[in-house]
């Protein structure tokens, strides 16, 4: 079984998203702990509410990024985990955590990456005029929001759209691609080469 933590910040969709799948029979993963860097998040909550452990390390309390990361970094490492999934983490994590946990650390983004990198990624979509937007699970690199892809999903872009209307319909996406992701690795299925990533059929 694969071990996951899951970072978050805020009301925690995707990792309700993680929780789900991971529950399922027979999935080759389960959530170990779930940690916000904000005291009052939904998220944690829900993992709560899941039996799941909740830690809250709160990045105001750090006199800089790197002490905060190594808090997060300690944290995990004292759990053994295998799998760090960003679930709406709105931290830009170090150059030295990012390098310690490379090709352990996926992220999902709401745009059909390289697009849209970086905030508001909805509505720069619909100041571009795109007629197809989406998200995407993705290794996480030093770059904000850049690594090697894992899977995307597209959905349409409505005339009538606005970034509330867009976001809830991308939103919807990232659930399954996200937990489909982690499955696939929790397989052994994903391989990583040079910035690709190559998913075995078996």
């Amino acid at each position: 079984m694969l071990r996951i933590a899951v970072l978050f910040s805020g009301r925690g969709s995707n990792l309700q998203a993680l929780i789900d799948g991971t529950s399922s029979d027979n999935f080759p993963a389960t959530i170990i702990c779930a940690i916000s860097n904000v005291p009052d998040a939904y998220g944690l909550k829900r993992a709560r509410d899941a039996g799941i452990e909740t830690l809250t390390i709160n990045h105001r309390e750090f006199s800089s990024r790197e002490n905060f990361d190594k808090a997060l970094d300690d944290a995990l490492r004292d759990r053994n985990i295998d799998l760090v999934c960003l679930a709406g983490f709105m931290r830009i994590l170090t150059l030295g955590f990012v390098e310690a946990w490379q090709d352990r650390l996926i992220n999902v983004h709401p745009s059909l990456l390289p697009a849209f990198k970086g905030l508001d990624a909805q509505q720069q979509a619909l100041d571009a005029g795109v007629k197809l937007a989406g998200c995407t699970v993705h290794f996480v690199r030093p770059g904000v929001d850049d690594g090697p892809i894992i899977s995307q999903a597209a959905v349409p872009v409505l005339d009538d759209d606005d970034a509330d209307t867009l976001s809830a319909r991308i939103l919807v996406q990232e659930h399954v691609i996200y937990t489909q992701s982690v499955k696939l690795i929790a397989e052994g299925r994903v391989q990583v080469k040079a910035a690709r990533v190559f998913i075995n059929p078996n």
